[in-house]
């Protein structure tokens, strides 16, 4: 009815195993392309059963090719999984098809890669879950990435002016400083007025609820209001952080530094920082508990 070879075939168009891929065809009578239907269908079903799990470990990767570059951060569920080959390629063609494809969003990203996705839950016996991405082009520039902790976190930036070594450099300091220190925003301009405002009305009730300070002249409360937002300034955003390497330096003066000893005018136009599963929920397992329920069973 069906050979051995039809078997490894069926095994390398769906990547399903040699045990799975002969019950398919025996059940589909040697029909190949029934047999990778069922297959499908098969994984389609136990991906379901995976899709109500907890997905918040996994790992952030980034690609750059000439002047684009991606970061992604795809979801499983544990820490196990995401150090696998198998699950590594999956993010790495994730990557590698918001590289090659205009994706508007991450629906849409989402829906292209759906199948492939569901693929991979079945096969690697997790639930995963693309979760989101970022895409830079350089017009007169370059991009740079940075991945810290073996995918626990990722950074993307854009640099505008040059892309000589120089300049990769200079880019390569300034995502291993987004790594390392977090910033929310580029500059202080960026800064939303509501945070701002929210800011000044958490400063104000620390004052008047400290006895020392409650009754200072309303000239002094407002002088170090704005000394407490200036140091939030210093903080949040790139520019005004001082530098990991030299903090004598603020990023802002690095950046143009190296611009003037390379005769260019250099921006750090965009950056993007994603730290694994932040803001997901967590899985709460007993480990032990669990792999003696499987053996159990």
């Amino acid at each position: 009815m069906f050979t051995n070879q039809d078997v490894m075939e069926l095994r390398k168009k769906t990547g399903a195993g040699v045990a799975d891929c002969k019950k398919a065809l025996t059940e589909t009578q040697g029909d190949m392309d029934k047999a990778v239907d069922f297959l499908r269908e098969k994984g389609i079903a136990t991906a379901a059963k995976k899709a109500s799990r907890i997905a918040a470990e996994g790992i952030v990767l980034a690609k750059v090719e000439g002047k684009v570059g991606a970061l992604v951060e795809v979801n499983c569920e544990t820490d196990f999984v995401a150090k696998g080959d198998q699950y590594i390629a999956f993010v790495q063609s994730v990557a590698d098809y918001v590289l090659a494809n205009d994706v508007k969003d991450i629906d849409q990203l989402i829906a292209d890669k759906n199948e492939e996705t569901v693929n991979a839950t079945a096969k690697i016996g997790e639930k995963i879950a693309i979760r989101r991405f970022v895409k830079y082009t350089a017009d007169n520039g370059l991009v740079e990435s940075y991945i810290h902790m073996g995918g626990k976190v990722g950074v993307l930036l854009e640099l505008d002016g040059c892309s000589c070594d120089g300049a990769k450099e200079l880019a390569h300091d300034v995502a291993l400083q987004i790594a390392a220190a977090k910033p929310l925003y580029l500059t202080a301009a960026e800064v939303p007025a509501d945070v701002v405002e929210h800011e000044k009305e958490i400063l104000l009730a620390q004052i008047k609820n400290d006895p020392k300070l409650a009754n200072k002249p309303e000239m002094v409360i407002n002088k170090m209001i704005e000394g407490k937002i200036n140091k939030y300034y210093d903080e949040n955003c790139l520019l005004c952080q001082a530098f990991v390497k030299d903090p004598s330096i603020t990023i802002e003066k690095l950046v143009k530094d190296a611009g003037d000893k390379m005769g260019k005018t250099l921006t750090i136009k965009r950056f993007t920082r994603f730290e694994m599963g932040e803001g997901l929920e967590k899985r709460n397992d007993d480990f032990a508990a669990e792999v003696e329920a499987q053996m159990k069973k």
